[in-house]
């Protein structure tokens, strides 16, 4: 029980994180890369250094409507905080202020 919580936990983190970079990089005075950053800092201020790791941010067209999308990659929780890498995939999206 305590280790689905864990990983209810890690991801949840994520999701919130993600969501957070995506909004700051939306910003009109912000790119994707200061998006990546951000989410970096938030993910190492709540979990281990090495969820931040696998950190990427592009700006998509979804119908006609620029989009930040951020994506993590980070280790599944299974025993701990140890799992398989990169098998824990959360996205967050923001709408892209007008430049």
């Amino acid at each position: 029980m305590v280790q689905l919580g864990l990983g209810l936990h890690v991801r949840n983190t994520l999701v919130a994180c993600a969501s957070e970079g995506a909004r700051y990089a939306a910003n009109a005075d912000r790119t994707p890369d200061d998006g990546v950053a951000r989410t970096r800092q938030c993910i190492r201020a709540s979990l281990r250094a090495s969820y931040a790791e696998s950190v990427t941010a592009v700006v998509l067209d979804i119908d006609g409507t620029p989009t930040v999308e951020v994506t993590i990659r980070a280790p599944l929780p299974v025993v701990a905080y140890v799992g398989p890498s990169e098998a824990l995939v959360v996205h967050g999206h923001a709408l892209q202020e007008g430049r």
